[in-house]
């Protein structure tokens, strides 16, 4: 038997239960993996409330590092003893001392990449490259907006996009933020209660992209910031879900362009997850992207984590120790 955070019922960091699971051996294509450090992700409070439904009961978090236990029968890129890191929702269970997974989703750790920060870029790394590369692949010399500026994505993206060459403007909401946020590749940084679409005209005369994270209550804000043909790159919703908006508001704001992306479906395919693990971990190693872990807990003291994480106490990334 192993522990194991798991979800009975949805609702507040109450509901989330430490219990004792069976992890059976692996099947065909599957391994076993001994978690060191489990990642922490806006996207465990959307599976908790409900938000994002699921089949209860179940467990909960999608990204991992740890060490092959065992592999079943077809398995071969891995095998027992391998230091390993995943980002995976099909299903969730990270969230635990021990786990069974489809082993596709298993990519090896390099030695200069420390077990915690595997398990704290996974999810949060991979969403930075697919949002920069992929959604709306920056240039040299563009503005980006980018919201939740000294969170988890933001300060990993902030980094990433100066890198490429871009100029970002933050958004944070309060001022010790904003100065991890300027330390982290930003080279402007807003309040959330500052006017920002006026800001972002003011400072580039609009951006032709917005990196948008809270949802529904920057939906609008959002669009503002953008020049003609600009991208709204939705991709949370820590404020809740973005309420229904008719087109016509994409036609009479400058014929804009919104989309909802989300990142199994830039990694499905193994030469994607490859080509952006190996990226994401060039990057690491050189120091050109410093990860920050600022917040530990015990995989015990999950429900305190999500508190934490749902007040805004938290900055950069979170890991639980098993």
């Amino acid at each position: 038997m192993v522990g194991a955070v798991q979800l009975r019922r949805f609702g507040g960091p109450e509901v989330l239960e430490y219990v004792d699971v069976e992890v059976g051996d692996p099947g065909p294509g599957e391994a076993r993996v001994r978690h060191t450090a489990i990642g922490l992700n806006f996207i465990d409070v959307y599976h908790r409330t409900g938000l994002y439904p699921l089949e209860l009961p179940t467990g909960l978090g999608s990204e991992a590092a740890g060490v092959v236990a065992a592999v079943g029968e077809g398995v071969t890129h891995v095998r027992p003893g391998d230091r390993v890191a995943y980002t995976s929702s099909q299903p969730l269970g990270a969230y635990s001392e021990e786990r069974l997974l489809d082993a596709r989703w298993l990519v090896r750790l390099p030695p200069t990449i420390a077990d915690e920060i595997g398990a704290a870029v996974m999810l949060k790394g991979l969403t930075s490259w697919y949002l920069l590369k992929r959604s709306y692949p920056v240039a040299p010399g563009e503005w980006v907006l980018l919201y939740a500026a000294a969170g988890g994505v933001g300060l990993i993206a902030a980094q990433w996009a100066k890198h490429i060459g871009a100029r970002v403007i933050g958004v944070v909401g309060t001022e010790a933020k904003r100065e991890l946020a300027l330390a982290h590749g930003c080279e402007r940084v807003l309040l959330a209660s500052d006017d920002i679409p006026a800001r972002a005209h003011e400072i580039a005369g609009g951006v032709p992209v917005v990196y948008d994270s809270v949802g529904r209550d920057t939906f609008f804000k959002s669009l503002d910031c953008l020049r003609r043909h600009g991208v709204m790159v939705s991709f949370g919703n820590s404020s809740g879900k973005v309420d229904p908006f008719s087109l016509q508001e994409l036609t009479k704001r400058g014929s804009l362009y919104v989309t909802r992306p989300t990142l199994v479906d830039f990694i499905r395919e193994r030469a994607d997850l490859d080509a952006g693990t190996a990226e994401l971990f060039d990057l690491i190693a050189a120091v050109t992207l410093r990860i920050a872990v600022n917040q530990r807990y015990a995989l015990r003291e999950a429900a305190m984590a999500h508190r934490d994480l749902e007040a805004r106490r938290t900055t950069g990334c979170t890991v639980l120790s098993p």
